[in-house]
């Protein structure tokens, strides 16, 4: 479809009006939702990308923000990664205070584009990558449906200098007609699925990063010079907070402290804490910068009590927690794990997995490939077990894995867990894991734990134990283009995981039902379907039965979807 110039650089799609209005959910404060009916739809300036909204996904995230709202860590003034003065002109661009339209699992299509743009296709489909990782807020980083309006719009506004990466990628990713919407927009929670595994670990520090070193126990200085001229050759400087003055020196700049409230918060990428008392390491956690290490060096010491440990920014600052009974700190980092990945053998519980993201992650390790795997899913309501049940059972036989689901008020796994996936946002379940781990276990924290939130740890059993904490948020834009591969080359069916359906009138009750973990699934909004409340998909079936009799054995696919979309606009 050939574009039309509308005015002076914008372009539209041919045949494709834009009206000046149109519904949108707004969150206006913390837990203040409404939809808008009149929200101005505002045409492209330069360098600016006007979509249509096809679908998009409801999310648990996006609870995290109704109830944080200015103070979630992705709501934040950007920092730095894009001049000032660009934001300025971009009328989506709504930090702090400023209302936001939330929705991040969306497919779109271009309908306008100012001057300057190059890089898209008016009319062509597009899966949206959300996450501006290069965009620093003060804790996280920028994102789509954040501090940038979302997709629970029927039309959203972005910008291409804040679309495409500091490698020219453009996070518009192009998707295919052949594909129902759903099916496309559930790639972004998939993507963050497989990120939560395929993450990078112990890749070392960024160039011209910051140590700190904080002695408290007799070590050997000649191990730590060798550690440091062994693996972080990178280092731009060193501060020092000994006990006694160390008796050898490195090659780098060095700035000695008395004490660590001397030194200044998220100022450290990398900290090595040789000793054992537990408030030392307490006052260790704030000076960690984000995706910073915090490697312990017991030097045979106990630490005698738990430790208040900040599990929230393992998920949200990608922060790490390392440590060794010994004196040497590369025992510690020799033992980091490439990947999140699951392991031949692992007992895998997924604790929360009857919720729409539990889901994916069991479906996912199911299907993996990796021999001789249990999958324990654990969720305390058996309707949403039931659900999970009638999916994974029969993928689990297909493949020869071990399934066993369970509600752990009646049951728990019978054997120690080596892999753990945190489904459920409570930072106490992290330290109940970390009490019953089995050695060398990985603990994915994938639940969106509030970054300041914290939990007592027996930091002691984790290093003796030698277990790992891992976590993530968001997606690169190479776990999308992967996941979207394997949806369209039919290796999976992301629309399993639909579970109702609504438009921008549902969408509000669609959050709520999210909130109350109502429905076992994902709902899918579709901003084009007028007066389509929240509908389960049995539902849909009594309500439209022309979409039911297109549905396969119960699950959404794209002729379901396209009968929908028909009735829906007659």
């Amino acid at each position: 479809m050939c574009p039309i110039p509308v005015n002076t650089g914008v372009f539209l799609m041919a045949n494709n009006e834009i009206p000046k209005t149109q519904n949108a959910v707004q969150l206006i404060g913390p837990d203040k939702l409404t939809l808008n009916r009149t929200k101005e739809v505002t045409l492209p300036g330069a360098h600016q990308i006007l979509c249509r909204v096809e679908a998009v996904g409801l999310c648990f995230s996006d609870l995290k923000l109704l109830k944080q709202f200015s103070s979630h860590v992705r709501k934040g003034e950007i920092v730095s990664g894009i001049e000032p003065e660009i934001l300025k002109t971009i009328p989506s661009y709504v930090p702090g205070q400023n209302p936001t339209v939330p929705g991040h699992e969306a497919v779109v299509r271009v309908c306008a584009v100012g001057e300057g743009v190059d890089n898209v296709t008016v009319g062509k489909r597009y899966l949206v990558q959300t996450d501006y990782r290069w965009l620093a807020t003060t804790s996280s980083n920028a994102s789509l449906g954040y501090n940038f309006e979302g997709a629970l719009q029927e039309y959203v506004l972005m910008d291409e200098r804040v679309i495409t990466s500091p490698q020219g990628e453009l996070l518009l990713i192009d998707a295919s007609e052949e594909l129902s919407a759903a099916s496309i927009g559930l790639v972004e929670p998939w993507a963050c699925v497989e990120d939560a595994y395929a993450v990078k670990e112990g890749l070392g520090l960024k160039p011209k990063s910051k140590m700190l070193v904080v002695a408290e126990s007799k070590f050997d200085p000649a191990v730590l010079k060798k550690f440091l001229a062994n693996k972080y050759s990178k280092i731009g400087g060193v501060a020092w907070v000994f006990a006694q003055k160390p008796k050898s020196e490195t090659d780098v700049p060095v700035i000695r402290k008395k004490n660590i409230d001397d030194l200044s918060d998220g100022g450290f990428d990398d900290i090595l804490y040789f000793g054992a008392d537990p408030e030392t390491l307490e006052s260790l956690f704030p000076k960690l910068a984000p995706r910073g290490v915090l490697n312990i060096i017991l030097c045979g010491g106990k630490l005698g009590r738990n430790v208040v440990t900040p599990v929230g920014r393992v998920h949200y600052g990608g922060i790490r927690i390392i440590g060794t009974t010994t004196s040497d700190p590369a025992d510690a980092t020799g033992r980091i794990p490439h990947n999140g990945e699951i392991r031949r053998g692992d007992k895998i519980n997924v604790i929360g997995a009857g919720g729409p993201m539990g889901m994916m992650h069991v479906i996912r390790n199911i299907c993996q490939g990796v021999e001789n795997v249990t999958v324990w899913a654990g969720d305390l309501d058996e309707q949403r077990l039931t659900t999970l049940n009638k999916i994974a059972k029969p993928l689990a036989q297909k493949n020869n894995i071990n399934y066993r689901p369970y509600n752990p008020l009646k049951d728990q796994p019978n054997e120690e867990i080596s892999y753990a996936v945190l489904m459920v946002p409570q930072a106490r379940l992290v330290g109940d894991t970390v009490n019953i781990a089995a050695n060398g276990a990985i603990i994915n924290i994938f639940a969106g734990i509030p970054a300041g939130d914290t939990c007592q740890i027996d930091l002691q059993r984790y290093i003796e134990k030698q277990m790992y904490f891992i976590g993530t948020s968001g997606s690169t834009l190479d776990d999308m283009k992967m996941v979207l591969q394997k949806v369209e080359s039919g290796k999976l069916d992301t629309n399993l995981s639909v579970a109702a359906v609504c438009g921008l009138d549902g969408a509000v009750e669609g959050i709520r039902a999210v909130e109350s973990q109502q429905i076992p699934g994902k709902i899918i909004v579709y901003p084009s379907c007028k007066k389509l409340g929240l509908t389960t998909l049995d539902k849909l079936a009594q309500q439209f039965p022309e979409v039911g009799n297109c549905l396969s054995g119960g699950f959404w696919n794209r002729d379901a979807e396209k009968k929908l979309l028909e009735i829906s606009n007659r």
